[in-house]
């Protein structure tokens, strides 16, 4: 038998397959196929998830594993920030160790324990790098500029401003009113730039965000390859770097900042050191289900609920417990 875990950082929820335990590793075209499975509400398991993620032996000797990042809709995501943290918690919890690092698609990225955010909470903190501000980065096109820094662009909403960069994903944000963040633009803007279209040709992540006062936010994103999500760890971390560099005034490198999503709550730190940025993203890691499921349901894409004994883990009750402990800064909730 084989093992899955359901797991979320922010309720961003994920399916981890530890790839090394089997008999046999999947292939690309059966990754993207048990991802299109597992993650659809409608085939696959324990309501679905955002993601499924993949973690491998590393080729770099350097690195404790790899994680790859398969999106609901199948395709592969360069990292993704709430995904890292439960890797890292799987990855300390098997290599006991503490604090190491993980090979992404873009990047090796350190992570670390980090104290629990609430009592049955465990927290980590992870490494959003590399950040990349050229439109070559995202890509971009056909917006008349080279760089999108709080930069009104008609193309997208009238009279709005927008920043975007990448973390590595590409990211594109707007400070907006609550009431704005709880309207349909998002969704609106967020369908049109992942779909075809003449500014994003591989899609984008767009992210709302409503200033709560110095260093909060709360942040709200339309997920490429996924949609709506519950929190976005690249999303939060780009949109916290792009607050500090478009309003001064309200938020700081080498502090903490805390950010507020559907599914909880983050907090970010941000870093300038030799004209490169990077930014720790720190949070929960949540393991929620262990999965037993036969090896040859993986290869073949059918993992249903007659195949696979579930047990619970009790840790979500704590997570409802610390979003129950945290104020109401939004009207949006949770997925």
């Amino acid at each position: 038998m084989a093992q899955l875990l359901k797991v979320h950082g922010s309720q961003n929820q994920f399916f981890l397959l530890d790839q090394t335990t089997l008999a046999r590793p999947l292939s690309d075209p059966e990754l993207r196929a048990l991802g299109l499975q597992l993650c659809d509400p409608a085939t696959g398991i324990l309501g679905g998830a955002d993601g499924l993620l993949v973690v491998n032996d590393s080729n770099n000797p350097a690195a404790s594993g790899q994680m790859r990042v398969i999106n609901a809709d199948g395709s592969e995501a360069s990292m993704c920030g709430n995904g890292l943290r439960t890797v890292a918690r799987y990855l300390a919890e098997k290599t006991n160790q503490t604090r190491f690092q993980v090979e992404t698609m873009k990047a090796d990225l350190t992570v670390a324990y980090h104290d629990d955010f609430f009592p049955g909470v465990p927290g980590y903190a992870v490494e959003i790098s590399p950040v990349r501000f050229n439109k070559e980065a995202l890509p971009f096109d056909q917006v008349g500029h080279e760089r999108l820094l709080d930069t009104l662009v008609p193309e997208f909403v009238p009279g709005w401003r927008f920043s975007a960069l990448a973390v590595p994903n590409p990211h594109l944000i707007a400070f907006v009113s609550d009431e704005e963040l709880a309207g349909p633009v998002l969704g609106e803007l967020g369908q049109r730039l992942n779909g075809e279209n003449p500014y994003f040709a591989d899609g984008v992540n767009v992210n709302f965000a409503h200033i709560l006062g110095p260093n909060e936010l709360f942040v709200r994103t339309y997920e490429r390859g996924v949609g709506f999500t519950n929190a976005c760890g690249t999303g939060m971390s780009a949109t916290t770097l792009a607050f500090a560099l478009t309003h001064p005034d309200q938020a700081g490198f080498e502090t903490p900042i805390t950010v507020y999503n559907p599914g909880g709550m983050v907090k970010t730190i941000l870093h300038h050191h030799d004209a490169r940025y990077t930014i720790d993203l720190i949070g929960n890691a949540t393991f929620t289900h262990q999965i037993e499921v036969h090896e040859a349901a993986l290869h073949d894409a059918q993992v249903t609920d007659a195949d696979v004994t579930v047990t619970e883990t009790g840790e979500q009750a704590a997570y409802l417990d610390f979003v129950a402990s945290l104020p109401q800064v939004s009207a949006v909730k949770s997925k």
